[in-house]
């Protein structure tokens, strides 16, 4: 809603450059939000692999080296 109230104070060139970041962001943030449903209704359907997953994980965050 602010948006364009600030196309009116802001330069006409810098208005598309935000009005096309706030976009990407949003469809980020879609594909993220379905990306994290995906992979919880994988861990579901499939919860051996999901275990074994985690396991993996656990293993390689110990030995890695900070």
């Amino acid at each position: 809603m602010r948006e364009p109230a600030q196309a009116d104070t802001d330069a006409g060139a810098a208005d598309p450059d935000e009005q096309s970041d706030a976009a990407r962001r949003r469809r980020r943030a879609q594909f993220l939000r379905e990306l994290t449903e995906a992979r919880e209704l994988r861990d579901r359907v499939q919860p051996r692999r999901a275990k074994a997953a985690r396991l993996r994980h656990a293993m390689r965050m110990r030995t890695f080296r900070w």
